[in-house]
C-alpha cells in the first residue's frame, strides 16, 4: 500500500493528502490488448477471461483534470461490451482518442481501465482547476466533452467528440484511482454511502435525460409511461422519475420476485412479460400488452422507455398511443430493429433517440438524489479483486438494479457524513434494491 492509499483510507484532509506522494502505479480492473482476439469463434464471451486485476502505471494529470481516488466504482453494460471486445473492441476507441495528440494521446495504451461510475475524494487537481480541491468527496459523471467546441457549450452530448469516460477513454472507475476532467466532478450526496452513491449518475441521469429534459420525451404529469426492464439499473431510475413527475408508470418484469420489487418502489402498474406471453414479432402478443395496460390505467401510453432494442421495439412502436413517443438509448437484445411502419407513421408518433446526459442534466439528478426524491438501485456490492465475477453477473442478468465494485473504502457502510438526511428518507427506501437481493438470495 502507498502512503496516499492510507492516507485516504484514514480520511486525511486536503493538506495531508498533497504532502502524500502519487504512488507511481496502482492497482486496477483492466485489459490487454493482446488479449483481442481471445473469444474468436466462442459463442459465449466470458467477461471473467478477458479482464484482469493487477497494477497499471499512475498516468501524468492534464491541467483540466482531478485525480481521483475511488471509494467505490459501479458496473455498466458498457464494461460488458468493453470486456466482450464486441461488437468492436474498445482499444479502437484508445487508438482513436490518442490520435488527436496533446494530452489524449495518454490514452492509447497497451492496457483499458474500465468503468464509468465512480465516487471518491480528490486528492490532486490540474494548474487549470478551479472549483474542487484534495480533500474534496465527489462523484464522477461519466461525460467526457470538451466544452471549447460550440456544440459542447450548446448541449455537451452534441459535441463530436463526446466520449464515455471509462468506455471511449482510458483510466476509468475500476480502480484505486482515477482521471477524471474537472467537468465531470460533482460533489458527493452526504447523506448516502461510498457504495451507495458509486453507481446513479451514468443510468439516472441516462433516464433524466430521456424522460424529463426538453432534449428527450419531455414527459408531463398524466402521462402514462411504459417501462421495460422497469427493475433494471435504467428502470429503476425511471420508475421513481415518472412518479416524481407526476406520470403513470407501467413497468414490465420477468418474474414474480421482479414484480414485488417494483410495487414496493411504487411502480402503478405491473405486467409479467412470461404471463402476457409477449414475443419479439408476435402482433397477437402486441395486442394483449395494449390491451392490459388500457385495462389498468384507461389509456394507451404517452410514451415508451426503450433500451431493450430488437426484443421489444416492434411492441413498443405498435402499443405507443397515437402521437406518441418511443424514446430510446440503447440495444441490449440487438441493434437491428423490426417494426411495422405503417403504426408509426399513420398514427404520427414519434422515435426519439437519447444517449447519456450532459453536465446539466447529470448535476439536476445528483440535486435530486441529495433531496432524496430519487434513491441508489444498488443491490450486491464486490470487492476491487472481483470485479471479473461482478461484470460477469451483469453481463449475465443474474442481478437486480445495480452492482459496485469497492475500491479504497474499507467495507460496506462508510463515507455517510449527513445522518439526519438519511433518517428523514427512511433507510427502507434507501436499501430497498438490497433488501430485495438478499431475500431472493435466501429463497
Amino acid at each position: 500500500m502507498s502512503e496516499l492509499v492510507d492516507a485516504v483510507r484514514a480520511g486525511a484532509d486536503g493538506p495531508e493528502l498533497r504532502a502524500c506522494p502519487v504512488p507511481e502505479s496502482y492497482l486496477a480492473a483492466h485489459l490487454r490488448v493482446e488479449d483481442v482476439e481471445m473469444f474468436s469463434g466462442e459463442e459465449d464471451r466470458d467477461v471473467r477471461k478477458s479482464m484482469k486485476v493487477g497494477e497499471v502505471p499512475m498516468p501524468e494529470l492534464a491541467p483540466d483534470e482531478a485525480l481521483v481516488a475511488v471509494m467505490a466504482a459501479g458496473i455498466n453494460y458498457n464494461t460488458v461490451w468493453s470486456a466482450m471486445f464486441a461488437p468492436i473492441p474498445g482499444f479502437r476507441f484508445l487508438h482513436q482518442l490518442g490520435r488527436r495528440g496533446y494530452w489524449e494521446s495518454r490514452h492509447d495504451q497497451p492496457y483499458h481501465i474500465l468503468g464509468s461510475d465512480a465516487v471518491g475524494v480528490v486528492v490532486r487537481v490540474g494548474a487549470a482547476v478551479r472549483r474542487w480541491k484534495p480533500g474534496d468527496r465527489v462523484v464522477v459523471h461519466p461525460g467526457h466533452i470538451d466544452t471549447e467546441t460550440p456544440a459542447g457549450q450548446d448541449d455537451g452530448m452534441m459535441a463530436e467528440d463526446q466520449l464515455a469516460w471509462g468506455f471511449e477513454t482510458n483510466f476509468g472507475s475500476l480502480a484505486q484511482f482515477a482521471v477524471v476532467r474537472a467537468n465531470q466532478l460533482l460533489p458527493k450526496p452526504p447523506h448516502l454511502s461510498w457504495e451507495e452513491a458509486a453507481t446513479n449518475l451514468l443510468c439516472a441521469g441516462t433516464a433524466y435525460r430521456m424522460l424529463v429534459s426538453p432534449r428527450g420525451a419531455r414527459m408531463k404529469q398524466g402521462d402514462v409511461v411504459l417501462v421495460w426492464g422497469a427493475t433494471g439499473g435504467l428502470g429503476g431510475y425511471a420508475i421513481q422519475l415518472i412518479r416524481n413527475g407526476g406520470g403513470i408508470p407501467v413497468g414490465v418484469v420477468s418474474s414474480p420476485e421482479k414484480a414485488e420489487l417494483l410495487r414496493d418502489l411504487g411502480c402503478d402498474v405491473v405486467l409479467d412479460r412470461a404471463a402476457l406471453g409477449l414475443g419479439s414479432q408476435d402482433v397477437d402478443s402486441w395486442r394483449r400488452l395494449g390491451k392490459a395496460i388500457r385495462e389498468q390505467t384507461g389509456e394507451d401510453p404517452h410514451i415508451v422507455f426503450e433500451h431493450v432494442g430488437k426484443q421489444t421495439f416492434g411492441a413498443s412502436v405498435f402499443v405507443a398511443r397515437r402521437g406518441g413517443a418511443i424514446v430510446t438509448c440503447g440495444s441490449s437484445t440487438g441493434y437491428e430493429h423490426t417494426f411495422d411502419n405503417r403504426y408509426l407513421w399513420m398514427r404520427l408518433k414519434r422515435i426519439i433517440g437519447s444517449h447519456g446526459a450532459n453536465f446539466g442534466e447529470a448535476a439536476e439528478v445528483n440535486r435530486l438524489l441529495r433531496l432524496g426524491h430519487l434513491v441508489p438501485t444498488l443491490s450486491e456490492v464486490h470487492p476491487l479483486e472481483d470485479a471479473a465475477e461482478a461484470t460477469r453477473r451483469v453481463q449475465r442478468n443474474e442481478h437486480i438494479g445495480k452492482v459496485a465494485v469497492l475500491g479504497l473504502a474499507a467495507g460496506e457502510g462508510g463515507g455517510i457524513e449527513d445522518p439526519a438526511t438519511r433518517e428523514r428518507i427512511g433507510e427502507r427506501r434507501l436499501t430497498l434494491y438490497r433488501r430485495h437481493a438478499a431475500r431472493q438470495a435466501s429463497r
